[in-house]
């Protein structure tokens, strides 16, 4: 692993230094999230707070460059209160295409696309389709809070809307904005475990209009335990995981379909290099928007 922190985040690098980064490793990683409320004690941006604190974690140990998080995303369903702005899916499609497309053109050849928004989930699948397809990007979508609620969830109460585990999200990098004090008035937990699991059924996908269904609040849990030392550790632990899991599925990814030595992706890492060796890291002709599909494939985890 190299330098932590702002050496891994795209929008504080110079222009060389990306390029010299990508031809080292030709990884990124964008965390998506959404601003919506998350009751009287986590701010609205709860999701990509917790989409950007645990990429970080996860690009030291893939020696990963992580994109400027995409912080709106789709969530109608939580429109009641004013706390929320949420996009339509097809803009959310087309705003990661546009991303996956600019870092292709610079030789990036792995996208891992770190989600911490339930509501994202089916756009984003369908914008990694179409980046594999159509520019031979290898990308990986991770569904974060999902991980998160396998390894923390016994111990934390679940993954609830504005519970413990997303109290730790925000306490790991912004305990200014977290206020346990006020959490208090929570919903009526069996009814959103039952509104939970309608929503996560793997085989039946019904639709939740409002998300007082799941709570009158909109919110339920018991996060006033939660604690920043936790969420450190939480974050830590999480990204550690995450990054575990995504190298065997990257190395068997490889395995059964190897890139070609003409694909879209390993051009423009070629020429990534040459511009990172010679200095020259200009706006350059490596690769193009519309380069085939190649056999990079595509991975939900």
């Amino acid at each position: 692993m190299t330098a932590a922190g702002p050496g891994r985040r795209f929008d504080e690098l110079t222009d060389p230094e990306i390029a010299a980064a990508l031809a080292r490793s030709p990884r990124a990683v964008l965390p998506m999230g959404s601003v919506e409320q998350h009751g009287p004690h986590l701010p609205t941006g709860t999701d990509f707070f917790a989409a950007t604190a645990i990429a970080l974690a996860v690009a030291e140990h893939l020696d990963a460059l992580v994109l400027p998080l995409c912080p709106l995303g789709v969530t109608p369903m939580h429109m009641p209160y004013p706390g929320t702005v949420s996009l339509r899916p097809q803009t959310l499609q087309d705003v990661v295409a546009d991303i996956g497309s600019s870092l292709a053109a610079h030789g990036c050849r792995e996208l891992v696309i770190l989600n911490w928004h339930e509501g994202n989930i089916p756009a984003l699948a369908l914008a990694a389709e179409d980046l594999h397809r159509r520019l031979g990007l290898k990308v990986v979508v991770v569904q974060a809070c999902y991980v998160a609620e396998q390894r923390y969830g016994p111990a934390a109460g679940g993954l609830t809307h504005g519970g413990t585990i997303e109290a730790w999200s925000v306490l790991a990098s912004r305990p200014d904005l977290v206020h346990l004090d006020r959490a208090a008035g929570g919903g009526d937990r069996r009814q959103g475990e039952l509104a939970d699991r309608l929503r996560r059924d793997r085989c039946f996908q019904p639709v939740l209009t409002d998300v007082r269904a799941m709570s009158r609040t909109g919110w339920y849990g018991s996060p006033q335990g939660a604690t920043e030392a936790e969420a450190r550790a939480f974050v830590a632990d999480l990204g550690a995981e995450i990054a575990a899991r995504l190298q065997g599925i990257l190395a068997a990814l490889a395995e059964i379909q190897p890139a070609a030595a003409g694909s879209p992706g390993a051009t423009a890492g070629g020429e990534l290099a040459r511009r990172a060796g010679t200095g020259d890291a200009g706006t350059g002709d490596a690769g193009t928007g519309d380069a085939g599909t190649g056999d990079a494939g595509t991975v939900r985890a």
